[in-house]
């Protein structure tokens, strides 16, 4: 990846392509270089990956400091826990009864025995909140992506997607084997060429993109694509994870902050992001979801959601209804975050809750990540290879429940961050992957 040709954007890499430069190895020999690998970076304290959380998703966090395995308290700016719905009383005390009339779990798939009146109510309510006719829900927001795309998909149809779409969609096309053209992050113009080229014939043409994307934080500009496909005859995937329950007024998703609601030819959504729990659906037309039952792999053989898990989604659906004071605040959160950021010469935008805070190439990014840990703040670092060592940055997640004065402790801390650290010279990654050379 020092090649940053090799970088396509968003959140889709083959680390096993990167560590092993594309050689041919067998299974033994990328064993042992992985185990050398791992060896090579496990002395380096600054190294920051699977932070133990000791307490409940919340604006601050009980967190086991790597070194010595104590607690200490962080405020978190690295939850997609948008709406701070992880600890809601109204959550929980569903989730209770849930517990208490159908027990921890089904044990089987839904068109089996895995399929209760609370998983039929959810999607009904998941498509009237994406003003679609029907929904379906999956395990995960994963296998709503690869489910959909391998299911409506055949092999004469052609997608045509962009360049930042998740690592879901892109495996999910490689399962259909479906032709598939990518376009430059969010190119309407590019996009238009690829339709206008596409001939009338027995396929179908496919458009997949995302209303926020993850690793910056921009939207899809739907408000010119959707017309475009309608134009064109081509069937728009809108993957909405980042978008549902924190994009427009009513959070509603991506295609109510562009005034398209009801447009979408399928809609794929996650409940681990704003909803604060796990699992995925798609809502689109009753035959598409009909047929999606019985041809998306990943949901006829996955056990269904537990009864629990479907409660906590109906609870958090409940409270975006009952108190839309939270994305009002969240929104507040995310202006006055911008507004500091801004002040400090960072160029962020102020679309979504994700905000990206590009690090400087002469700046150690692992040393950075320690710096902001010392401190007590939680922020994820997204280094090479999963990016170029030129686009590294840490990635800011706003919350409802966060203060002003958390805010301004996140903006002194990055001022901090950056003053003791942007002079370092890089230590970057690519040193210990050449090993493998």
């Amino acid at each position: 990846m020092a090649n940053n040709e090799t970088y396509a954007g968003g959140e889709n890499f083959d680390l096993r392509h990167i560590l092993v430069h594309g050689r041919e190895l067998r299974l033994r020999e990328r064993m042992d270089f992985f185990q050398d690998f791992l060896k090579s970076i496990a002395g380096d304290r600054e190294t920051l990956t699977l932070r133990q959380v000791a307490s409940a998703a919340d604006r601050e966090v009980k967190v086991l400091d790597p070194h010595n395995g104590k607690e200490h308290t962080m405020l978190m700016f690295g939850s997609n826990n948008y709406l701070g719905l992880a600890r809601h009383p109204h959550v929980r005390e569903k989730v209770e009864e849930a517990i208490r009339h159908y027990g921890t779990g089904l044990g089987g798939p839904p068109l089996l025995n895995g399929y209760t009146p609370l998983h039929r109510s959810l999607e009904e309510r998941l498509a009237a909140l994406k003003g679609a006719e029907d929904a379906l829900l999956f395990s995960s927001g994963y296998g709503a992506n690869v489910g959909v795309v391998a299911g409506l998909l055949t092999r004469q149809d052609v997608v045509l997607y962009d360049a930042y779409s998740h690592a879901s969609f892109c495996d999910g096309l490689k399962m259909a084997g479906v032709q598939s053209l990518r376009f430059p992050h969010n190119d309407v113009g590019r996009l238009k060429t690829l339709l206008e080229a596409q001939r009338e014939g027995m396929h179908d043409v496919f458009v997949g993109v995302e209303g926020v994307y993850s690793m910056d934080g921009d939207l899809a500009p739907l408000d010119a694509i959707v017309p475009l496909c309608k134009a064109h005859g081509a069937l728009l995937i809108l993957d909405d994870a980042h978008g549902t329950g924190v994009m427009g007024k009513t959070g509603r998703g991506t295609a109510e902050h562009f005034g398209v609601e009801g447009e979408i030819d399928a809609t794929v959504g996650t409940f681990s992001k704003a909803l604060a729990v796990t699992g995925g659906f798609v809502a689109a037309n009753k035959p598409v979801v009909d047929y999606l039952r019985y041809f998306a792999r990943t949901y006829m053989f996955s056990a269904s959601l537990p009864p629990m898990v479907i409660a906590a989604v109906h609870a958090g659906l409940d409270v975006m209804e009952r108190e839309p004071e939270r994305l009002e605040g969240l929104n507040d959160n995310i202006r006055y975050a911008v507004e500091g950021f801004r002040s400090l010469g960072f160029d962020v935008r102020a679309d979504s809750p994700i905000i990206a805070l590009r690090v400087p190439v002469g700046m150690n990014i692992r040393h950075a990540g320690q710096a902001f840990h010392r401190r007590g703040v939680f922020v994820n670092s997204i280094e090479y290879p999963a990016v170029p060592v030129s686009q590294q940055r840490f990635r800011i997640s706003m919350q409802a429940g966060h203060t002003h004065a958390d805010i301004d402790a996140l903006r002194a801390t990055v001022q901090e961050v950056w003053e003791e650290c942007e002079v370092r010279d890089t230590v970057p990654v690519e040193e210990h992957i050449a090993l493998a050379s």
